[in-house]
């Protein structure tokens, strides 16, 4: 089966992509193209998943980095592969033949890009991440490369969407406590519930921090089962892991 990443016309004709199921070579509950090595799936064949998705980046495997990600607004500035993975939830480059590749399995992830300076960025950003300031970071450090956020393009890929993502009063006042503005992106769900858009999230603070264009593919991670790896989703069918999909882009 051949891969199946899904491209945006906004990062093109550089090569990216945020990679799907479709293509791998897990079985079981990983069925498909699962590129994370936290989860405990056969180490072999992950490094297959993501030898795969190297090769559709048209890179080596040892090209495309993923970071140890730890829901921060820790970014990294890369001018080679590291030898382990850093503990980071964003990373920017400015090397050619560089991937930067971002894992998840409902939170966003982001890929950036200045073509004009050369630049280009990736970020893991779920709910905590966002609110404390990943994305910013991003384009902070892509600045401090050359990149000029009027430039800067960012496409969020496939993420839980807001009709999925069902939140407690908690979370709202976490967000709330922050901004109060903040609670337009919250819907009333079932009694105290409440429905979280985070990728409505993401582009609002992708817009006020300045950048060029940012967009999102519009697709939702737990829906669509066939397509997408989803945590939420797993929990709630009592699983015992999960895979993570694999979003990358290079210069």
């Amino acid at each position: 089966m051949t891969l199946d990443p899904i491209t945006s016309p906004a990062l093109a004709p550089l090569k990216h992509g945020f990679f799907t199921r479709k293509g791998g070579a897990s079985s079981g509950i990983f069925h498909g193209l699962n590129c994370g090595p936290g989860s405990s799936d056969m180490a072999e064949v992950v490094a297959i998943n993501r030898a795969r998705a190297a090769k559709a980046l048209e890179l080596p495997v040892q090209s495309l980095v993923t970071l140890a990600q730890v829901h921060s607004p820790d970014v990294v500035v890369l001018e080679a592969p590291p030898e382990t993975p850093l503990r980071a939830d964003g990373m920017v480059t400015r090397t050619p033949g560089l991937a930067l590749g971002i894992l998840t399995a409902d939170c966003e992830p982001v890929l950036f890009a200045d073509q004009k300076a050369g630049v280009i960025g990736a970020a893991h950003a779920g709910w905590r991440g966002a609110l404390e300031g990943v994305l910013e970071t991003v384009l902070d450090r892509m600045e401090t490369l050359g990149a000029r956020r009027a430039d800067t393009v960012a496409v969020i890929g496939p993420t839980i969407s807001q009709r999925a993502y069902e939140v407690g009063p908690e979370f709202f006042y976490t967000f709330t406590d922050e901004d109060r503005t903040y609670s337009r992106f919250f819907a009333q769900g079932k009694g105290d519930r409440m429905m979280f858009d985070l990728p409505a999230f993401g582009l609002h603070r992708l817009r006020e921090a300045g950048i060029g264009a940012a967009e999102w593919t519009g697709h939702c991670t737990y829906s669509d089962p066939e397509r997408f790896f989803s945590y939420r989703r797993t929990v709630h069918a009592g699983e015992a892991d999960y895979g993570r999909l694999l979003s990358a882009i290079r210069l």
